[in-house]
């Protein structure tokens, strides 16, 4: 089912958008400063061209520790971005999805550009992975909560 929902989104609007995620990525690289958010862009792009049975989570619950992006240096790479492109780009797939979703059946892919507008916001510390890797870290990352809280009581 996700490789019909790719390919239908890929003709309707994915690729395009796909494409803007791309363009703010180049624009990112040659202002050099911008290297690391052009970085995320690059793959945000990937991810909007086929983003059924994909999910982007925060890098931290895959490799099970903080790092740069995680941190608080990524918390102010995500509010510099938000600042110059993320609400730009936020708005833009806010606007298509609840666009979408008035059609009744383009609700999948209104649901698609949501996410895609959660990444826009705060993309630096995000992996995009498939959705049952998510699923496993996340479930690994709360039996690694809740093995905490049993040894504290």
């Amino acid at each position: 089912m996700s490789t019909l929902g790719n390919i239908l989104w890929f003709i309707i609007g994915g690729f395009v958008m796909g494409l803007s995620w791309w363009l703010v990525s180049l624009i990112c690289f040659i202002t050099i400063i911008g290297i690391p958010w052009g970085r995320a862009c690059f793959v945000i792009g990937k991810f909007s061209f086929f983003p059924f049975g994909q999910e982007a989570i925060e890098r931290s619950l895959i490799s099970g520790e903080k790092d740069v992006g995680t941190g608080a240096f990524g918390t102010i790479g995500n509010i510099i971005w938000f600042i110059f492109a993320g609400l730009e780009l936020a708005l833009i797939h806010i606007f298509l999805a609840v666009a979408l979703f008035v059609t009744i059946i383009g609700i999948p892919f209104a649901i698609q550009h949501a996410k895609l507008a959660g990444v826009a916001i705060m993309p630096i510390g995000k992996v995009i992975v498939p959705k049952d890797v998510a699923a496993s870290a996340r479930k690994a990352h709360t039996e690694k909560i809740v093995a905490k809280s049993k040894n504290k009581t």
